[in-house]
């Protein structure tokens, strides 16, 4: 029974440091509901239930990766029609 208490008081204390330095780390713009200093003292003095409703609800949507744009092959002397032109 201790090695499960245990457990939840270290997975509480990650969800709480993991949502503080989410966060502090977050631009003012991606941060929904309240200020960024709301979010933080919310995190700090309620701890692992102010840390799930950041993480739920305060967080903006997650990072879009642009698609890659496809780049310019690079041909080698030999089947460059424009190299071979000019020999």
């Amino acid at each position: 029974m201790i090695k499960f208490e245990g457990f939840l008081f270290i997975a509480a204390l990650a969800i709480v440091l993991f949502a503080f330095i989410d966060c502090a780390r977050r631009d003012e713009t991606e941060i929904k509901k309240l200020p960024k200093w709301g979010w933080l003292i919310a995190i700090l003095f309620t701890g692992s239930i102010g840390s799930i409703i950041y993480l739920v609800i305060g967080r903006g949507p997650l990072a879009k990766f642009p698609k890659k744009k496809p780049q310019k092959r690079i041909l080698p002397p030999d089947d460059d029609p424009d190299f071979l032109r000019g020999i």
